[in-house]
């Protein structure tokens, strides 16, 4: 029996937008680490760790994960939100690495073993103009991918105006970076025309539309890219709106991925048991970690929904490791989402996951495999950074008359 002695954050990156959690035992040199990256709000998320969750679970027995998580879910009376979410899947990845640990296995293994030889990725091409983006998805492919995300720059990309076309109000807001659903709606499916052009059949084509547009409009876009046979289309309408995916799968074959700033279970479960979508897109830490996800995989199974969790290039490689030990296991793996590493990055986690052309591999080491030097960690953040004056809120796009686009 391993107790827990002790929960703590690093923080990490250079701009410390990385936190992991390390939780340590009473047994010599028995750890585990876990994800709770949030970049808009880390010390929230720091605090509920520290101050509210480690009193609850040190000197609990480590092996005891599902009472563990649902203790701390149940510790605030109020859950499920993004910050809380976000907590307990760090240390509740931290409690599953201990477990491989201790078992001598991967943690996939533990989750019931592999369904597959590797995991299938996709990378994210982008550019500027058409020009552009047909010369990354080149890239991608010659790299060995089959799947590909294509953007128009960012996310928007494609509906924002310039010059005389904004016509913004003589008191405008804002007046550069303007979005139009309608100049979107325009401009995607003539860049999906050109590329199945360029790239025939052979390359399988996904777009985040990133909550951008309103539920009309996202239908339209959705019937207008069936000719394109998309893997899927990404997040097209925002948490607010889900109960339009009734109406948007009525009318559209176009498969359907959503599920990025999903935090709570009743957002999810009537799209699955529906069959509304087709890919859910979690982030691991954000819905609660691996015991939260393995479940959500479970049902989706039932109801011929696949996994594809979400990754985003600001999250980190220990929630890379535990989304790819749930692919290695879940029999409706989809697709994993990619994220790149700088080299000074990839340093400081020992294990980390690797990616030889498509796919991303497991090193097979006893829990996630992956661990943190805490000395590189910290020599990473930027001279002069310090947490209490970290400020990073979420970049908004507005319209043309001031108002907000829902992300």
């Amino acid at each position: 029996m391993a107790i827990i002695t002790g929960v703590k954050c690093i923080r990490t990156r250079h701009d410390g937008s990385w936190t992991i959690v390390k939780v340590t035992t009473d047994q010599d040199g028995l750890y585990g680490v876990g994800s709770a990256s949030d970049m808009y709000y880390p010390d929230a998320v720091v605090q509920v760790i520290e101050q509210i969750l480690a009193p609850v679970i040190i000197g609990r027995d480590a092996a005891q994960v599902e009472d563990l998580w649902n203790t701390m879910s149940l510790s605030g009376y109020w859950r499920n939100g993004a910050i809380v979410q976000t907590a307990i899947g760090g240390i509740d990845m931290a409690l599953w690495d201990i477990k491989g640990k201790e078992a001598g296995m991967p943690v996939y293994q533990l989750l019931g073993g592999a369904s597959r030889s590797a995991v299938a990725c996709y990378g994210h091409a982008g550019g500027r103009d058409i020009v552009e983006l047909k010369e990354d998805v080149h890239r991608f492919t010659e790299e060995g991918y089959t799947v590909v995300r294509c953007q128009l720059g960012g996310y928007g990309g494609g509906g924002f105006l310039t010059g005389k076309k904004m016509n913004v109000p003589d008191n405008a807001w804002q007046t550069d970076k303007i979005f139009d659903e309608h100049f979107y709606l325009d401009a995607i499916p003539k860049m999906f025309e050109q590329l199945r052009m360029t790239f025939g059949p052979e390359v399988q084509f996904t777009h985040d539309v990133h909550e951008h547009i309103s539920p009309i409009i996202a239908i339209q876009l959705a019937k207008r890219l069936e000719p394109y046979g998309l893997f899927y289309l990404e997040d097209v309408l925002p948490p607010e709106q889900i109960g339009w995916y009734r109406q948007l799968r009525q009318q559209s074959s176009t498969p359907q991925a959503v599920g990025e700033l999903f935090v709570n279970p009743q957002e999810w479960i009537e799209l699955v048991k529906e069959r509304l979508i087709d890919f859910i897109r979690v982030r691991v830490s954000k819905a609660g970690g691996i015991s939260a996800c393995r479940k959500i995989a479970t049902l989706c199974e039932a109801f011929g929904v696949r996994t594809a969790w979400q990754e985003g290039g600001e999250n980190d490689p220990v929630n890379q490791a535990a989304a790819v030990h749930l692919d290695m296991a879940v029999w409706n793996f989809g697709i994993q989402e990619i994220n790149h590493f700088r080299p000074e990055e990839r340093d400081i986690f020992p294990g980390i996951i690797e990616r030889r052309g498509g796919y991303l591999y497991t090193n097979d080491k006893p829990g996630l495999g992956i661990d943190i030097d805490e000395l590189k960690a910290s020599e990473l953040l930027e001279d002069g950074w310090k947490r209490t004056s970290y400020h990073r809120p979420y970049s908004l796009d507005r319209k043309a008359d001031g108002t907000l686009i829902r992300p």
